[in-house]
């Protein structure tokens, strides 16, 4: 198949769509990087508080139905 000169490709308008370097809606990725990392520290925090919690209340509720 041959594209006419005037027919713009696919990775052409892909090629446009980007954002500039300068423009301010181009995003954060430092910022990015930062909330994912603090994510994932509160989740493991929380898992270490939880954790020995859930696995309580799971073995508990496993014996309740087991009768050990």
């Amino acid at each position: 198949m041959h594209h006419d000169e005037t027919e713009p490709r696919p990775h052409d308008r892909l090629a446009d769509d980007r954002p500039a370097a300068d423009d301010p809606e181009r995003g954060d990725v430092p910022g990015w990087v930062l909330v994912t990392l603090m994510t994932a520290g509160l989740v493991v925090a929380l898992w270490a508080i939880a954790g020995p919690l859930l696995e309580d209340a799971f073995t508990q509720a496993i014996s309740s139905v087991t009768g050990r």
